[in-house]
């Protein structure tokens, strides 16, 4: 009888093809476009997270309720049937941190950045604290100093400022390499630099949930990924064991060749971004004149 009732209604659904004009064509093509893409960056998200292993749990348990529907294990559907409600504000509980990631993920993709774009920041780095950051990174790479440098965009990191020490101090080179010397009190954890200032050192970073990341990376590139998947921050990481120095941002690590390019690719994700909010406000400011 299930079987039956299955069928009737898909015909039924099928039927409403029939009728459909050009307009609604268009509209169900849409929609149906949208949500294949909603889907896709949830699942593109949920691979190379504990999420993963949710969705393959919660796929069984359809399968399982498709199949006590069509043998009618009433008792099963019972138990399903009052224990979805919990189990539902459960997995909202246990994967909080998770679901947090994934909606920030979302909303870092291109699609949606377009139409809502970000805010300029007040504050921003200047290019000569640039390349003192850059001489710096390089400088302890030479000689294999460990370091992790985040300098703040547009999304706050005053809640990792917390749990470092207060610095507010000027941007040059000698006082970050200083922060990173081995045996120094500041040396552990991470500077943050905002706009033209070391707010705070010692800063604990969250490390990242990605499944995928190489064994070989250790615990400051992994910070280094946590911290650029929670915020649109800029990274750069010196490593301890093999003085190279890499640049992480929207969850990509990229191991630098020479000041040269570190530089370039800072310029191009301050800066370059800073070209397009102006670009945007002119264009907004135009559209203003016309309705003067």
């Amino acid at each position: 009888m299930l079987r039956l009732d299955l069928i009737e209604n898909f015909k039924n659904n099928f039927n409403i093809f029939k009728v459909l004009g050009p307009v609604e064509w268009v509209l169900a093509i849409t929609e149906i476009l949208i949500i294949a893409f909603v889907i896709y960056v949830i699942l593109a998200w949920m691979k190379n997270t504990r999420a993963w292993f949710l969705l393959r749990g919660i796929v069984i348990i359809g399968i399982a309720l498709l199949l006590s529907a069509l043998f009618h294990f009433e008792v099963i559907l019972y138990i399903i049937r009052n224990l979805s409600f919990f189990a539902m504000i459960a997995i909202i509980i246990v994967f909080q941190e998770d679901i947090r990631l994934g909606l920030e993920h979302l909303g870092r993709q291109n699609f949606f950045s377009k139409l809502i774009p970000d805010i300029k920041l007040a504050k921003q780095t200047s290019k000569e604290n640039i390349q003192e950051i850059v001489e710096a990174s390089f400088a302890m790479g030479k000689v294999r100093t460990g370091a992790l440098i985040v300098i703040e965009q547009n999304v706050s990191l005053e809640e990792y400022e917390r749990t470092g020490i207060n610095i507010d101090g000027e941007i040059t080179r000698q006082l970050i390499i200083n922060i990173f010397e081995k045996n120094t009190p500041l040396h552990d954890g991470a500077v943050l630099i905002v706009g033209n200032v070391i707010k705070a050192a010692t800063c604990y970073l969250p490390l990242s949930h990605n499944q995928n990341i190489s064994k070989d990376l250790g615990t400051r590139h992994r910070a280094a990924l946590g911290i650029s998947e929670v915020s649109d921050s800029i990274t750069i990481v010196v490593s301890e064991e093999t003085g190279n120095v890499s640049l992480c941002n929207g969850g990509k690590l990229e191991v630098m060749k020479d000041e040269k390019q570190l530089t370039k690719e800072l310029m191009d994700l301050i800066y370059g971004h800073e070209e397009q909010v102006k670009k945007q406000n002119d264009l907004i400011g135009t559209m203003r004149g016309w309705f003067k």
